[in-house]
């Protein structure tokens, strides 16, 4: 369809995009940090918690928040990723709008992963001078397990997964032609179709930032478990 044809449509609301954004910097901090070490680690300590804060908050969004936000707007059947992957998607797919289904599959992987790695900080000793806070409440074999796992699977898993993601998006610049950043600064993408925008209204945004403030709330008092 010609591009004056083409309609702006609300795909990502602000709540979303400042999530997405907010946790890419505090994951490049929080690794920074790790790889500074010493006084460093204090900030990876709190970046972590900022990251948990984040994901708790993207889980309640994804149940709540704007249309395309909702896991039920991108969690896919075999099916549906089939038809995505031999190219062949019925009219009321719309895999193109938000999340196709193995952008999908590596949003929702990438979530996993990155909180199995802030739990497993959360019990974790370098034995050197920083441990996580709820330390104290699993055994010595158990926290030695997993800060194993996360200095190693965990660090190089995520790396692994950010790399893939990253390709993913020059893939779609370069090869498709399809600017996934542009959308996630602007939350507008220009469409084809009749698809319904996210709620994205001075309500949402505040709903959004109770959400957010909650879920902090949460963090904080998890932390500070640490102390008997």
């Amino acid at each position: 369809m010609a591009e004056g044809l083409l309609q702006k449509v609300r795909i990502w609301d602000l709540p979303t995009r400042l999530f997405h954004w907010a946790l890419v910097l505090c994951v490049i901090g929080s690794v920074a940090s790790a790889k500074l070490g010493g006084n460093a680690m204090v900030w990876h300590m709190r970046l972590g918690y900022a990251v948990l804060a984040l994901l708790g908050f993207r889980i309640l969004w994804g149940l709540f928040g704007g249309h395309w936000s909702r896991f039920s707007a991108f969690l896919y059947g075999p099916a549906a990723l089939i038809r995505y992957l031999r190219g062949r998607p019925r009219p009321d797919d719309h895999f193109e709008v938000g999340h196709s289904p193995l952008g999908a599959v590596s949003v929702l992987a990438m979530l996993v992963w990155i909180l199995l790695q802030v739990g497993s900080g959360l019990i974790a000793d370098d034995e050197i001078a920083t441990t996580g806070p709820l330390i104290r409440f699993v055994s010595g074999e158990v926290s030695l397990a997993w800060t194993s796992y996360h200095k190693s699977w965990g660090q190089w898993g995520l790396y692994a997964l950010v790399s893939l993601h990253v390709l993913a998006i020059l893939y779609y610049r370069l090869g498709r032609g399809r600017n996934l950043l542009g959308a996630m600064f602007s939350g507008d993408k220009h469409l084809s179709v009749q698809v319904p925008a996210a709620r994205d209204s001075l309500a949402t945004r505040l709903f959004a930032l109770t959400l957010l403030g909650a879920c902090a709330a949460a963090v904080y008092l998890l932390v500070s478990l640490e102390t008997p």
